[in-house]
C-alpha cells in the first residue's frame, strides 16, 4: 500500500474527520527567537529585583535535569496518543522504570539500569495496550489502574529484593551506580567567565550556554536525541504516517490495509518504554535511589505538557522546560526566586495578551490575559516573598494556568481515546 494510498482512501472515506486547515509553518529561526525572548525577560527580572538564581547556569542546568523526565513521559504520551490510545498511565509506567532501573543498576551497572527502566515501562505499556487494544477497556479506566498497580507493585518488589541489601529497605534501594556526565572543561570555563560578566543579557547567555556544557548527563542527550528520532519516523515516515492514521481515523486505516490493532501496540509499549526511560532518570540521574513516591506526578505533568505542545515533539519539549524550570527554582531559590519570577510571568503574559489584540484580532482574549498580568503584576509589587507551603505547589499550579491559556489552540487526533473494533472499516 502506497502512503499517496493511504491519503486519499483516508480522504476519501466516510468516516473520515474533515483535515483542519493547515497552519503556515514557522520559519527555521523562531525557535531561537523565543530562547532569546526568554533570556532577555530573565536578564530584565534579574536586573530589577537583583536576585540572580532566576538566570543563573545552576538554575538552568536543573531546569534542564528535571525537565528530562516530564518531557520523557510526555514522549510516550505522544506516541500512544498519536495512535488513538489516551495514557493516562504514564505515572505507573514511570514507577515501575524507577523500580526497573534500581534492578538493573544494580545486578548489572548503569547501562543495564536503563534496559531495567524501559523494560518496567514496557511491562506497563503492554498491560494498558491489552486492556484497552484487545479488550476495549476505557482508556482513563485502563490507566488510572495501572497507576495503582504499578504503585502496589514497586512497594512490594521493593520489599522483596531490596529489603536485605545493605542501604535497602522497603521503601527504597541502595545505591545506584551514576550515568556519565560531561565533566569540566575549558568551553564550560569560558562561559562561566562570560555568566560572571553581569553584562545584560550576554550574562545570560552565557549561564545557558554554560548548563549546556558541563554537567549534562549522558540520559539527557540520549533524551533529545530520541524526540529528534520521534519527529523523523512519526512525520517523516510510512511507518509513522499509518501510526498516525489511527490516531485519526482507524476505519479509513484499516480499509486501506493497516493492521490498525499491530499499530496501536506498537506505540503503547513505545509510549511505556519512553516513560520508564523517564522514571530511570530519576531514580539513577536526578538521584541515585530508588525511592517510593519518586515520580511525585510527574506522569501526569508530563501528559499536561504533552497537551500544551498540541501533541508535538517541539511543543511537549517547551513546555517540559517550562516545568522543569519551575521545579528547579522552587528548589534551589524558594519563595524569593519564585517571587522575582512573577515579574517575568507579568511581562510575558502582557506581550502574550498585546499579541492577541493586535495581531490575532481577539479582543475578548486579548483583554483577559492583560487583565492577568496586571495582577500578577500587582502581586509582586505588594509581597515581598512567596511562603514556603506554596512554593512546593508551583509547579502543579503552572501546570493547570498553561493548559488553561494553551486550551484555546488544541487540537487532539480526531480518534484520540475512542475504543475500536477490528472491521469498522469495512
Amino acid at each position: 500500500m502506497s502512503d499517496t494510498g493511504l491519503r486519499v482512501g483516508a480522504a476519501a472515506s466516510p468516516e473520515a474527520p474533515a483535515e483542519a486547515p493547515r497552519r503556515s509553518r514557522l520559519p527555521w529561526w523562531t525557535s531561537a527567537a523565543v530562547v532569546a525572548g526568554v533570556l532577555l525577560v530573565l536578564a530584565i527580572v534579574r536586573v530589577v529585583t537583583g536576585v540572580g538564581e532566576v538566570s543563573s547556569s545552576g538554575t538552568l542546568g536543573a531546569a534542564l535535569a528535571w525537565a528530562m523526565p516530564i518531557a520523557l513521559a510526555g514522549l510516550g504520551g505522544l506516541w500512544s496518543e498519536r495512535a488513538g490510545i489516551v495514557n493516562i498511565g504514564l505515572e505507573g509506567m514511570m514507577i515501575l522504570g524507577t523500580w526497573g532501573a534500581a534492578f538493573g543498576a544494580i545486578h548489572g551497572g548503569p547501562w543495564m539500569g536503563l534496559v531495567g527502566a524501559i523494560l518496567g515501562g514496557v511491562v506497563g505499556g503492554i498491560i494498558h495496550a491489552i486492556a484497552t487494544v484487545t479488550f476495549g477497556v476505557d482508556h482513563i479506566v485502563s490507566g488510572v489502574a495501572l497507576n495503582i498497580i504499578a504503585l502496589g507493585a514497586a512497594a512490594f518488589l521493593a520489599t522483596r529484593f531490596f529489603s536485605e541489601l545493605e542501604g535497602g529497605g522497603s521503601t527504597q534501594s541502595p545505591p545506584l551506580p551514576g550515568l556519565w556526565r560531561v565533566p569540566d572543561n575549558p568551553v564550560a570555563g569560558a562561559f562561566e567567565s562570560v555568566e560572571q560578566s553581569d553584562i545584560f543579557f550576554v550574562s545570560e547567555v552565557g549561564a545557558l550556554l554554560r548548563a549546556l556544557t558541563v554537567g549534562v548527563s549522558i540520559l539527557t542527550i540520549v533524551g533529545i536525541g530520541l524526540f529528534v528520532a520521534s519527529y523523523w519516523i512519526l512525520w517523516r515516515t510510512p511507518f509513522g504516517l499509518r501510526l498516525r492514521s489511527c490516531g485519526e481515523s482507524p476505519a479509513a486505516a484499516e480499509s486501506l490495509g493497516v493492521n490498525v490493532y499491530l499499530y496501536k501496540f506498537i506505540a503503547v509499549i513505545i509510549s511505556g518504554g519512553l516513560a520508564g526511560l523517564g522514571g530511570g532518570f530519576l531514580a539513577m540521574v536526578a538521584s541515585n535511589h530508588f525511592r517510593e513516591g519518586q515520580t511525585g506526578g510527574r506522569g501526569y505533568i508530563g501528559l499536561a505538557a504533552m497537551i500544551f505542545g498540541n501533541w508535538r515533539p517541539g511543543g511537549l519539549l517547551a513546555g517540559s522546560g517550562l516545568f522543569g524550570f519551575m521545579d528547579a527554582l522552587q528548589l534551589r531559590g524558594g519563595g524569593t526566586a519564585l517571587h522575582a519570577l512573577l515579574l517575568a510571568i507579568a511581562i510575558l503574559l502582557l506581550a502574550f495578551g498585546l499579541w492577541q489584540v493586535l495581531r490575532s484580532k481577539r479582543t475578548v482574549a486579548g483583554s483577559i490575559t492583560i487583565g492577568i498580568a496586571v495582577v500578577v503584576f500587582l502581586g509582586w509589587v505588594l509581597f515581598d516573598t512567596i511562603p514556603d507551603d506554596f512554593t512546593k505547589f508551583a509547579p502543579h499550579l503552572t501546570t493547570l494556568l498553561v493548559l488553561a491559556f494553551a486550551s484555546q489552540r488544541l487540537r487532539m487526533p480526531a480518534a484520540d481515546g475512542k475504543v475500536y473494533r477490528k472491521g469498522e472499516g469495512h
